[in-house]
């Protein structure tokens, strides 16, 4: 795996995240990587459907896994709530683990265990589904969107490409259409990004939208429900 000369920066509540240049855009809001990540992903995301349908074991599929962020804060919510995980990540360019061990986010982890678990396994984890413990499996799979296709569904899609302006070809009607192919009947897409394309698009797909306040630097996020097809 290769990378670009990418370059850490500080956020606002003290995380860290990665600039690319390419992109020219960071990975992770300026107004606070792990809180973002926790608000819009994990709470707003996981929690929600956990508490909303009271089940054990969830499916989620992360498009743009990035730094791992999301799904390490993911797998210690699982550890803590006693949830089964099967996560898969899709990311057209994975970054190398040297950068992903730089990115300090084990501060943000009660378990060291969890940390160590997933540098140790996060190259193996693009070959074949990892044990990272006793919650969560992790599959990491090196694709863009729109070449993926699997026939697993999903109960959570968490959306976290780079915004529309720097990369667009990951918001259009296709993209997302693609995306949300992947999604069970029930199941909830959620980004960060709130826009009028998104909410039609999503509509169009049959779900039902809701704007949630927005993790800090953002008023609201987009939390969509894909409504089940008898009760169309």
């Amino acid at each position: 795996m290769s990378a670009p000369e990418l370059s850490f920066i500080t956020t606002n509540d003290g995380s860290s995240t990665l600039f690319h240049p390419i992109i020219g855009e960071n990975y992770h809001s300026i107004h606070g990587a792990h809180q973002e990540s926790l608000h819009v992903f994990v709470k707003s995301g996981l929690a929600y459907y956990q508490n909303l349908h009271q089940v054990s074991s969830i499916s989620i599929l992360e498009i743009g896994f990035g730094t791992g962020l999301n799904f390490l804060l993911t797998a210690e919510h699982a550890q803590q709530h006693q949830l089964n995980i099967n996560y898969t990540g899709i990311e057209a360019y994975p970054l190398p683990k040297s950068i992903v061990g730089n990115t300090s986010y084990h501060q943000y982890l009660n378990s060291e265990d969890l940390w160590n678990n997933f540098l140790a396994k996060y190259d193996d984890a693009f070959q074949q589904k990892q044990q990272i413990n006793n919650s969560v499996q992790l599959e990491i799979i090196e694709n863009e969107l729109l070449k993926f296709d699997t026939d697993k569904k999903f109960d959570i899609i968490y959306f976290d490409a780079f915004a529309k302006s720097h990369q667009p070809s990951m918001w259009t009607e296709e993209s997302i259409a693609k995306a949300c192919s992947f999604l069970k009947d029930k199941g909830i897409f959620v980004t960060y990004s709130v826009t009028g394309d998104l909410k039609r698009a999503l509509k169009s797909l049959g779900f039902t939208i809701e704007r949630p306040q927005g993790a800090a630097g953002k008023r609201e996020m987009m939390r969509a429900t894909l409504i089940e097809q008898n009760d169309l």
